[in-house]
């Protein structure tokens, strides 16, 4: 085969499909630009600035000729320091700075962790609807993923059961997730712990995305599996950063934090891949989360009023069944009852199809759930300010209300 009839690209990479929701995020976008009065519940970010202290903390780091050289690629020490603190206060997890690794952004740790923990075959069970990135990290690893399916009959929560079902000898790691993207699903105590147990009795490795840790919302709570079952430390992945917590989504600062030697092994791979994160952006992280928890508190209270409201307005629409999410920022309704029914002369068979009509005949982008591994379903969030989530979802009701 000469060099002329190579694939130009190569299969790994062929493999990975563009991230759904900044496509759907950038389609929206688009329409806009075009002057078209469209609303999105794509994106997955707050609606708020980022807090004004966390900015001048950046600014007076640009100054700064230390923060104008290389820094050590694991993270500036004084910001491992205190994200190891943070842990501990938030949610009572005992680390060490050497055991805490600063990333480009949260996806960088969720990459970084699949690569250092799999070999190739290794099965990492996914607990589905599952946030876009997570496959193509594990396939990226050559780690195979195993889907455990869930649906709005359970709130979107595996079981013990279910988890059971789907180990094999080949199993090596549960990727764990509450509060879920993109379902707002937030397990219990119980049930983290009872997911925590049944892992260390059968050796595996959880990896924890706590990115959602401080959005819950009513009488739900947050539990970090890493402190219900101690049993894990020397198996548990905790995955974070500072996007959610204090409107951050483009500081592109998260972290990993785990066994030593895993650190050490990840923070091998970064030297080679990135180096160390933008000081700026580190430096602004400092301040974040050396500071309280005030910024987030505020969001959540905005955060806990739409969701009421876009629950309540989901669910008046014949065919959405939405079930409230306790978490995050998105709601996860079926729209099973709407497909295969005619909306303005077209009648689509699947969400991703339902999600094209809308955004053409009601002028709303949402994120259809193939691509989060549950067609049927839609993601949206109500991370957008009041008027334009009524105003949104008013038009959404408007339009599904003709399917017949």
């Amino acid at each position: 085969m000469d060099g002329m009839t190579r694939p130009r690209i190569s299969a790994r990479i062929s493999a990975i499909s563009e991230s759904a929701t900044l496509a759907v995020d950038a389609k929206a976008k688009a329409m806009k630009a075009e002057g078209r009065p469209v609303i999105g519940f794509g994106a997955g970010e707050p609606d708020f600035p980022t807090p004004d202290y966390i900015v001048a903390a950046a600014v007076e780091a640009c100054g700064n000729p230390r923060f104008h050289k290389y820094t050590p690629a694991g993270g500036l020490p004084e910001l491992k320091q205190a994200i190891a603190e943070k842990t501990r206060r938030d949610s009572g997890f005992e680390v060490e700075a050497s055991q805490v690794l600063v990333t480009n952004g949260g996806k960088q740790a969720v990459y970084e962790a699949f690569a250092t923990l799999l070999d190739p075959g290794d099965e990492v069970l996914v607990v589905a609807p599952y946030w876009t990135t997570y496959p193509e990290a594990i396939k990226l690893a050559g780690g195979v993923q195993v889907d455990v399916v869930t649906d709005e009959t359970t709130g979107y929560l595996a079981s013990v059961d279910q988890l059971e079902a789907a180990r094999t000898e080949r199993t090596k790691v549960l990727l764990f997730v509450s509060p879920s993207n993109p379902t707002g699903a937030v397990y219990s105590p119980e049930q983290v712990e009872a997911i925590g147990r049944w892992a260390v009795e059968h050796g595996l490795w959880v990896v924890t995305d706590e990115i959602y840790e401080h959005l819950i919302y009513g009488d739900a709570t947050f539990t970090s599996i890493a402190t219900a079952v101690p049993e894990l430390r020397d198996h548990v992945l905790v995955l974070n950063g500072v996007a959610k917590t204090y409107a951050m989504t483009g500081w592109r600062v998260g972290w990993l934090i785990g066994p030593k030697d895993v650190v050490k092994a990840a923070t091998n791979l970064q030297s080679h891949a990135t180096s160390n994160v933008s000081n700026v952006a580190q430096v602004a992280a400092l301040a974040a989360v050396s500071g309280d928890l005030s910024a987030v508190a505020t969001m959540r209270e905005a955060f806990d009023r739409r969701r009421q409201t876009m629950v309540r307005m989901l669910n008046d629409i014949p065919g959405v069944v939405c079930p409230e999410p306790l978490g995050a920022f998105y709601v996860y309704p079926s729209v099973k009852g709407l497909l295969g029914k005619e909306i303005r002369g077209r009648r689509p068979q699947t969400s991703a199809e339902l999600a094209e009509i809308i955004l053409e005949e009601a002028e709303v982008a949402l994120v259809p759930g193939e691509a989060f591994g549950t067609p049927g379903y839609f993601r949206l969030s109500y991370a957008l300010g009041d008027d334009d989530l009524v105003e949104g979802v008013s038009r959404l009701a408007k339009l599904l209300a003709e399917a017949h």
